[in-house]
């Protein structure tokens, strides 16, 4: 299950029609920049970006993981976006994503993260989470879906 402060409503987006990764973590950085109010999406998306350039956050199956640490927050914080067609993200199966959640964490939070960015691995992987969120029309049942127990 995903804490309920991780993600929220206004940072989920569904059936989001880009045609890119830049395009993508550009999504993602603009619900996360959220978060911090006095940082601009762009800012957000240039450590997204120095992320991705250290190795692609894409996981597999669809799925990817974009995320950084970041100055200002205390607690991590997450955007989910639902593609309406998958982008090339050099994933490991080379499969294109179309299910990215971004990740925000503190930039003093080292074990926090690892075990956090595992977990949402880990509850990724499962086919039936991944069909469930595909089907999902909108941002509430994202966040049910999201949210439930398994």
């Amino acid at each position: 299950m995903f804490p309920p402060s991780l993600i929220a409503e206004p940072r989920i987006r569904c059936r989001v029609e880009v045609t890119s990764k830049k395009r993508l973590l550009e999504s993602l950085a603009e619900l996360l920049a959220t978060a911090r109010p006095d940082c601009p999406p762009a800012s957000v998306f240039d450590l997204l970006n120095e992320r991705e350039r250290l190795g692609s956050t894409g996981l597999g199956e669809g799925i990817a993981l974009p995320h950084a640490r970041i100055e200002g927050i205390d607690n991590a914080v997450g955007a989910f976006v639902q593609l309406s067609e998958g982008v090339s993200f050099d994933a490991p199966d080379d499969q294109p994503v179309d299910l990215a959640f971004g990740l925000l964490v503190p930039q003093e939070a080292t074990d926090a993260h690892l075990n956090l960015l595992a977990q949402l691995a880990e509850r990724f992987s499962d086919p039936q989470l991944r069909s469930a969120l595909r089907a999902a029309n909108d941002a509430s049942i994202v966040l049910d879906v999201l949210q439930r127990r398994d």
